[in-house]
């Protein structure tokens, strides 16, 4: 050890060299014993600093023998894990907890202590005192609208057309119902809303006539599409309505307004807000048929509930064909389900989601909770807030994309499963085949008398139903809306205990609980947040 390090020392301690070869001799001496030394040392660690990065890498990398974009280690092929909540693993999650599912039983009383609502927070309906008024003066004309897209953005433009005609103190006509190319629903105003009702009901605060009177339309040679159509902006403001449609009324007698969807401003005074609220929670009743087959269905399901008090769950699942393709999500079905996604995108949205630069990224769509709950990952969740298999379950939907695979484990989790399909017969549903927007209205129906209402993908249905539900539960809403970008994270992790799944599961149904009861806030809608403006205190009404 000693002479190594002289011989690394040159001209220090050590002996000089006797002659210049002689010198030359002694420094390749020396640097050869050097670069001896250097390379036993690294031999020595090599295979240590090997061992290291290893174990460093294993929990960022995963092997694979089909990487997207490889990266070759010898023989190997790595490729960067992607971030927890970015895959769809819950059927293997469901394989891993099936067993501690079916052992759990203490969960009887899950639908009995969903929601929790004090005394001072109790809501009541009270329209009459936004709406008190004398008897209507004479009117400035005919407001003619058209309603757009599936039922309950009909429903959102009726309302907001209400709240103008009141506004401009215009007679309204009887909304007109736009043929849409993707709802394909030819049905009309009477076939969905019983309109004597509707009149009937708003009569003290807004005219509202059948159709244009002959003098009227003989202005217009007797064609509605000669009348002048003002198109007004999204969430025009009420002195957009007063400054640039009033003096056109007054002009010409009658104005007409298409398409008329989200039309009018969230905030605007409070007597056109109770007009709103007058429209939607009590003047738009649906027609005869649709609530006679529907109450029929409530019936039914209370009574195959009652082993839970006649309470049941109800879930809006957006699992059709076009949601999957729209989200540009994947989830097990490999290559099939690729071509089937890219055929049904192409189908409705030409061209679309091929844009040059436009980037498809599913992994972070699921990570930020853009992807729709499968049937099996709602069944999974329910499961884990403690809703046991004696629960029924009420499922609101279309087409199922492959509901065989998909439908088959939320039934094994929860055996008294419903669908208006098999709640009513062939025969009671024949009537509505064809009409998208009646056979909703039986699902809106049936979800709105749930104990629990379960929405997995937002829209105006689950939006529409959460302000209805409120109107009805004095202001809580009993609605499980969970926060996919948490959820994803316990699917995403097949080494989850049960306990824990549990108590993740049992947090979402917690924090629903704490915003079932929530005020409008001024850029969000009444139809979802009716309080203050529809309803008051229990103590104030």
């Amino acid at each position: 050890m000693h002479g190594r390090r002289r011989l690394g020392d040159g001209h220090g301690c050590g002996a000089a060299a006797s002659s210049p070869r002689g010198a030359r001799r002694g420094k390749l001496v020396r640097w050869a014993a050097a670069a001896a030394s250097r390379r036993r040392g690294v031999l020595l660690v090599a295979p240590l600093l090997y061992l290291a990065l290893m174990l460093v890498m294993v929990g960022r990398w995963e092997w694979d023998l089909e990487p997207p974009v490889p990266v070759r280690v010898g023989v190997a092929i790595l490729r960067r894990a992607p971030p927890p909540g970015s895959v769809y693993r819950s059927p293997r999650l469901f394989h891993e907890l099936w067993a501690f599912m079916q052992a759990d039983v203490n969960h009887s009383s899950a639908l009995m202590t969903a929601w929790h609502q004090k005394a001072t927070q109790k809501w009541k309906p009270c329209l009459p005192k936004r709406l008190l008024q004398a008897e209507l003066p004479p009117s400035n004309g005919y407001l003619i609208i058209e309603a757009n897209g599936g039922l309950n953005q009909q429903r959102m433009s009726i309302c907001d057309a209400v709240a103008v005609a009141g506004l401009l103190n215009a007679t309204l006509v009887i909304p007109i119902f736009h043929f849409n190319s993707v709802w394909r629903d030819s049905s009309k105003f009477e076939d969905i809303f019983d309109e004597e009702y509707f009149t009937e009901t708003l009569k003290n605060h807004v005219r509202v006539v059948k159709e244009l009177p002959p003098e009227i339309l003989q202005r217009f040679d007797n064609n509605i599409s000669n009348i002048l159509n003002l198109r007004s902006k999204a969430l025009s403001s009420k002195t957009y309505y007063l400054q640039k449609v009033l003096p056109k009324l007054l002009e010409l007698g009658a104005v007409r307004i298409a398409p008329f969807s989200n039309r009018l401003a969230h905030s605007v005074p409070s007597s056109i807000q109770g007009l709103r609220c007058l429209t939607n929670y009590e003047a738009l009743r649906f027609s005869k048929p649709i609530r006679s087959l529907a109450e029929r269905m409530v019936h039914r399901m209370v009574n195959n509930s009652s082993i839970n008090g006649g309470k049941y769950i109800s879930v809006h699942l957006r699992f059709e064909e076009d949601m999957v393709a729209f989200s540009c999500c994947t989830y097990d079905g490999g290559q099939q389900e690729k071509n089937e996604m890219d055929k049904a995108r192409e189908r409705s949205w030409r061209g679309k989601f091929r844009r040059p630069g436009r980037i498809i990224s599913p992994e972070a769509n699921r990570r930020n909770g853009k992807c729709p709950l499968t049937p099996l990952e709602v069944g999974m969740m329910l499961r884990g807030m403690g809703f046991g298999n004696t629960t029924s379950v009420y499922v609101a939907s279309g087409k199922i994309y492959n509901a065989e695979k998909y439908m088959a484990p939320l039934r094994q989790l929860f055996p008294l499963l419903e669908t208006k399909e098999t709640l009513a017969s062939a025969d009671e549903l024949a009537p509505f085949k064809g009409h998208s927007s009646q056979l909703a209205a039986l699902d809106y129906t049936v979800c709105a008398h749930s104990e629990v209402f379960v929405t997995t993908q937002g829209g105006n249905f689950p939006h529409f139903l959460m302000g209805h539900r409120r109107y009805l539960n004095e202001g809580h809403s009993k609605t499980i809306n969970p926060d996919k970008k948490k959820l994803v994270l316990s699917f995403d992790n097949p080494n989850i205990r049960w306990d824990k799944f549990k108590r993740n599961m049992q947090e979402v149904l917690h924090h629903s609980d704490l915003k079932g009861i929530t005020l409008r806030k001024p850029d969000a809608s009444l139809y979802t947040f009716p309080m203050p403006d529809c309803m008051c205190l229990q103590a104030e009404a």
